[in-house]
């Protein structure tokens, strides 16, 4: 998360993010401490395409909540360089 802040030219944050996905077989990936304030949570395939910058996040079905989660979303990224401009909403590959 904090690489997503920093090459975006923002401090990383200190508050810790929970992330809880649904995977594909309807199980539960999760990672962060489960009292964090902030979370994201949505499908795992929504989380991978958010990410890897294939759709844009109002095309899918991840919430966010608090103030760390909410600015992450907008500008996490799975892949090293620099950030590029992302998707336009309803656009994808």
């Amino acid at each position: 998360m904090g690489f997503a802040f920093t090459v975006h030219g923002r401090p990383a944050p200190r508050d810790p993010v929970r992330v809880e996905l649904t995977a594909p077989d309807g199980g539960s990936w999760t990672w962060g401490p489960a009292d964090a304030a902030d979370r994201v949570a949505g499908p795992a395939l929504d989380f991978c395409l958010l990410v890897t910058r294939r759709r844009h996040r109002d095309d899918l079905a991840l919430s966010a909540v608090g103030e760390v989660a909410t600015a992450w979303l907008p500008i996490a990224q799975a892949f090293a360089g620099p950030p590029g401009a992302g998707r336009e909403p309803g656009s994808s590959l």
